[in-house]
């Protein structure tokens, strides 16, 4: 029997006992973004570093950055192997609102097949899997294929905000060759996928004046400027009438789709009518392109919130003096995220009436797109893992949101990430009542083992080779 099915065998002998370590995790509302939750995140720290010692991990401590710190620990007893860093994160979202829940949403409880609760499918079930991996290896074998340095974030739901100041303080403790990351799930439930990239993100938010004060209608109604006119307008301008962007300067950078992307994108099953039906909106956006490779391929640019004057119950007649909008762009690969959201806010400036005011309220430029090399070591044992299991060549595919975490450690530590997490895209993740797969697990922690296998045959030196471009 080879080493990985000695580990698939133990784990799959495991698994009633790793559902059940799984919903103690869950059974803690580690929410981020409350500070009433602290003790809460506290005790999901407490709860992991009990975990990381148990299963054999070393230097098992907090990375702290000002924020919720980072939970860590490596295991480094495989010299001239790579050193894989093993991301997770143990923060969820809120559960709000309660009332919607069909079942507790921190009593994790199964039904026909389905584990329910925060934070099942992001990202405490993937996280699991990771982790329940790496101590079977510890278990069984005395020892994992690679070195491994588990990191576990507190702050992921809250956009990431400590996480350069935690890498900053721990450089040397944090280099390794490459990111395995547990967040950043399946595209289809029903073809193989591997993930190699998402966009990027920035954002914006402006204030336009055009009188020191509201004014009554009756009085200056159709004499003087209105704000909210005058923001709508102005709004209105970004983009063309088929909704491309207009901005000057907004496309810069953007590396066009290469035939690969092209390819593999028209190769996923994708129901193009569905995707607008099912939320009962149309087709709108730069032409040229199918609803999924600008939802994936291309930049965007998005107005997430516009108001201003009265809004209340009834009427008021009032002429509105202010109006504030917020935006936010997609960045694809090669672009700045910086200087495409100040290209936007060029833009409104520009087409801004000299008689008006013009106001950035906050301006962030947030974090670029990250791309993995189709050459890149976690690409090809991915690829590798996911044929030999599923019998079919994986699909890769772009995420069109934006996972910081990925660009961050690029930029910080020179190193890439491959999400690898076992969520599917119907889990109602940041909603009601979300769920995760539990045939999920079984199958996560046997691609896990694999892929950790496979690893294994790269030198260090392979994760860093210029051929990789």
């Amino acid at each position: 029997m080879n080493e990985s099915q000695q580990i698939i065998d133990h784990l799959d002998a495991r698994q009633p006992e790793i559902v059940e370590w799984l919903k103690d995790f869950l059974r803690i509302q580690s929410v981020s973004a409350d500070p009433a939750f602290a003790p809460d995140m506290r005790e999901a720290r407490r709860f992991l570093i009990e975990r990381l010692q148990q299963i054999g991990l070393a230097n098992v401590r907090l990375l702290d950055g000002d924020g919720e710190p980072a939970v860590y620990g490596e295991w480094n007893g495989a010299p001239g192997r790579p050193t894989l860093m093993v991301y997770g994160h143990y923060d969820v979202q809120p559960a709000d609102p309660i009332e919607q829940w069909r079942t507790p949403p921190f009593e994790p409880t199964e039904v026909d097949g389905r584990l329910y609760g925060r934070g099942t499918s992001d990202v405490k079930g993937s996280t699991t899997i990771a982790l329940e991996v790496i101590a079977a290896f510890l278990s069984v074998r005395g020892g994992c294929p690679v070195n491994i340095k588990v990191f576990l974030e507190g702050e992921e739901e809250t956009g990431s905000p400590s996480l350069r100041t935690i890498v900053a303080r721990h450089r040397t403790l944090l280099r390794a060759d490459a990111v395995l990351s547990a967040d950043g799930g399946r595209a289809s439930a029903s073809v193989p996928t591997l993930n190699t990239g998402a966009r990027g993100n920035a954002q914006l938010e402006v204030r336009l004046r055009t009188a020191h004060k509201d004014l009554h209608s009756g009085r200056y109604g159709g004499s003087v400027r209105n704000a909210l006119h005058e923001m709508a307008r102005l709004v209105a301008s970004l983009h063309d009438a088929h909704g491309g962007v207009a901005v000057q300067g907004f496309h810069d950078g953007a590396a066009a789709p290469t035939e690969r992307e092209r390819a593999d994108t028209a190769a996923f099953p994708y129901d193009e009518a569905a995707f607008f039906s099912d939320v009962g909106g149309s087709a709108h956006g730069e032409a040229g392109y199918t609803a999924r490779e600008r939802v994936t391929l291309r930049p965007a640019l998005d107005v997430n919130g516009l108001w201003g004057g009265y809004t209340g119950g009834g009427g008021k007649t009032i002429v509105p003096c202010e109006a504030q909008a917020k935006l936010t762009t997609r960045v694809v690969a090669g672009q700045d995220p910086g200087a495409v959201i100040r290209a936007v806010l060029r833009h409104l400036r520009q087409h801004c009436p000299a008689e008006c005011t013009l106001d950035v309220i906050a301006i962030t430029d947030g974090s670029p797109a990250s791309t993995l090399a189709p050459a890149h070591p976690l690409v090809r044992a991915a690829e590798a893992v996911l044929e030999r299991e599923t019998g079919a060549r994986p699909i890769h595919v772009r995420l069109g949101a934006s996972v910081p975490v990925t660009s961050i450690f690029k930029e910080t530590l020179g190193i890439d990430t491959l999400m690898f997490g076992f969520n599917l895209p119907d889990e109602d993740v940041h909603a009601p009542n979300e769920f995760f797969r539990l045939q999920s697990i079984r199958e996560g922690t046997r691609a896990w083992t694999l892929l950790l296998a496979e690893l294994a045959k790269y030198s260090p030196a392979a994760f860093h080779a210029g051929a990789l471009e």
